[in-house]
């Protein structure tokens, strides 16, 4: 299980800073990367949910850590 959710957290970290890029050429150039690559697609829609999925998940992850003062690098660990 370890495995499986440092898998989830690499690719939740992925996507956040993928978001994070593109909310910030949105902020400073006016220019969205997601879309020019897919249009307005239904792919589109997908990749900002997932990025949206993996925030959650990141904060919900962070919150546990450092509620429990461990150095656990992740959050699945019980």
């Amino acid at each position: 299980m370890g495995s499986c959710c440092r898998y989830i957290s690499t690719v939740a970290f992925i996507l956040v800073i993928i978001g994070g890029i593109n909310w910030g050429l949105i902020g400073l150039f006016n220019f969205n990367l997601v879309t020019t690559i897919f249009d307005e697609s239904i792919v589109t829609k997908i990749i900002y949910i997932l990025v949206g999925v993996a925030a959650v998940y990141k904060v919900i992850c962070w919150g546990t850590r450092c509620s429990s003062n461990s150095d656990s690098s992740s959050c699945c660990k019980k």
